[in-house]
């Protein structure tokens, strides 16, 4: 469900082709938010089309396709973007290993925790240096897409690895009080 309002989001931005669409969710919209290939998304663009949300905008060489979000589309973006934010079916794999994680010998987990700390302190550092540079703006006063996830998956791996950190210690004390 959430791969229309995706699509929509990105043709509120601009219009896009299929392509243009797919490369998007190649980058770090499919890295960090949600991923979704040509499988999926040329059928969800048939779907929108359907129901008017989205239209042509041109028609190019070889059946290319250039969509733009209708009024009645950005409407439809606008209220799920504005419905409260409550979780659905948790399903988070990795929450359920770190659930999981005092299975494990000591050593196994004290592996795991310090490869969480690493991997959260690199993916960190590329956000800290993606939004080090100038507040993307664009001429119609908005905030270039993604900039505010970017912010927040910052806190996001800064909160991991604070996590991890925190989970180490923690691993420290029970050995502590086994001995």
């Amino acid at each position: 469900m959430a791969l229309r309002y995706a699509l929509l989001g990105l043709l509120a931005e601009r219009p896009a082709s299929g392509y243009e669409l797919a490369k998007e969710f190649e980058g770090d919209l499919g890295r960090y938010a949600w991923q979704a290939g040509h499988n999926r998304i040329y059928p969800e663009l048939a779907r929108l089309t359907d129901e008017g949300l989205i239209e042509c905008a041109e028609e190019g060489a070889r059946g290319r396709r250039i969509h733009r979000i209708t009024p009645a589309g950005l409407a439809e973006l606008r209220a799920w973007l504005l419905e409260p934010w409550e979780s659905g079916t948790v399903r988070n794999e990795g929450v359920l290993r770190l659930f999981l994680l005092s299975a494990l010998d000591p050593g196994d987990a004290r592996k795991i925790l310090n490869d969480i700390a690493a991997h959260c302190e690199r993916e960190a550092g590329q956000l800290k240096e993606i939004l080090s540079e100038e507040t993307p703006i664009s001429a119609a006063g908005r905030l270039g897409l993604g900039w505010l996830a970017a912010g927040y998956g910052l806190r996001q791996y800064e909160a991991s690895h604070d996590w991890a950190l925190w989970a180490l210690g923690e691993l420290d004390k029970a050995e502590r009080h086994r001995h």
